[in-house]
């Protein structure tokens, strides 16, 4: 046999060697681990949800992640018997969102990803299950999720009857923004604050304010917004109940420029307090959780589960 001949064939056997090994390993890969309802969860899956939980330092084991795959699979055709299930564009619009608060943008959270060995349909996958499991949950048991305005008062110790107690407000607002230019020099930007300083003394109700800064060039008035005392920061609200009605507030220089707030009107209401709406989300996350568990317990076993 000949040199080139023999060395033919050294490179046809190395060949055929690579090729197996890199078949199997794919093989092993794509292998399955269970099957859930007909579907297939794979080794490869295991490793990629593992991968996409190492980025936010959870050290599950290949169980955990297993049994949360199995979970994902039940959840998705349960909600899809009563016609829950996201459209494209809605996980489109999670992912995004989940990459904004990241600061990153879609295409930026998908390089991240990709940097760490994950492809993007791994996240969008979680994204969905989340997604049809919390539409199905508080969509189903809306009325039993619900909790009693006496259940809140007693948990955050109001004995009250619930009528308005002068502690708890509507208020109506409107704001107002003086622009500044962005990079403006601190004196540009001075000398605006002190234009809106000397503007608030000529404003004694909401309609005094409508025709003063509708006129006026680089100013812009907003329409109304209603909030009560529980949707609003404790340093605004304490700011609109120093703020005689038809008043506005002293002026405050943010990304936007200088900005006001008009107070239109400001009445007792029945609503929430601060401390009783935290008090109603927390109890309510409560039920949530009880009845998430309870019910994924019962399809769960009534799903064909078959381990490999």
């Amino acid at each position: 046999m000949t040199f080139p001949l023999r060395q033919s064939l050294f490179v046809l056997i190395a060949v055929a060697a690579f090729s197996a090994t890199f078949n199997v390993t794919t093989a092993q890969a794509q292998s399955v681990a269970a099957m859930v309802n007909g579907e297939p969860i794979t080794n490869f899956d295991i490793d990629q949800r593992m991968r996409l939980m190492a980025l936010s330092n959870q050290k599950n084991s290949r169980k955990q992640v297993l049994d949360e795959l199995i979970d994902e699979k039940v959840k998705i055709k349960e909600a899809k018997k009563y016609g829950v299930d996201p459209s494209v564009s809605d996980i489109d619009a999670s992912y995004a969102s989940m990459g904004q608060r990241m600061r990153m943008s879609p295409e930026q959270l998908t390089q991240t990803l990709a940097s760490r060995g994950i492809r993007p349909a791994t996240l969008r996958s979680r994204i969905r299950a989340e997604m049809v499991w919390s539409s199905l949950v508080r969509g189903r048991f809306k009325d039993s999720l619900m909790v009693a305005d006496k259940t809140v008062r007693s948990a955050a110790g109001d004995l009250t009857d619930g009528k308005a107690d002068g502690g708890n407000f509507e208020y109506q607002m409107r704001p107002i923004v003086l622009v500044v230019p962005r990079g403006s020099s601190a004196a540009v930007v001075e000398m605006r604050r002190k234009e809106a300083e000397a503007l608030r003394s000529r404003v004694q109700s909401c309609d005094d304010a409508n025709t003063l800064f509708r006129s006026m060039r680089n100013a812009t008035i907003r329409d109304t917004v209603v909030k009560t005392s529980a949707d609003l920061p404790q340093s605004l609200r304490e700011l609109l109940d120093k703020t005689p009605v038809g008043h506005l507030t002293a002026p405050e220089v943010t990304r936007q420029g200088i900005e006001m707030v008009a107070l239109c009107e400001r009445k007792p209401t029945t609503g929430d307090t601060p401390e009783q709406r935290k008090v109603r989300e927390k109890l309510y996350v409560q039920k949530y959780e009880a009845k998430s568990k309870s019910y994924l317990q019962e399809i769960r076993k009534a799903a064909m589960i078959e381990y490999r």
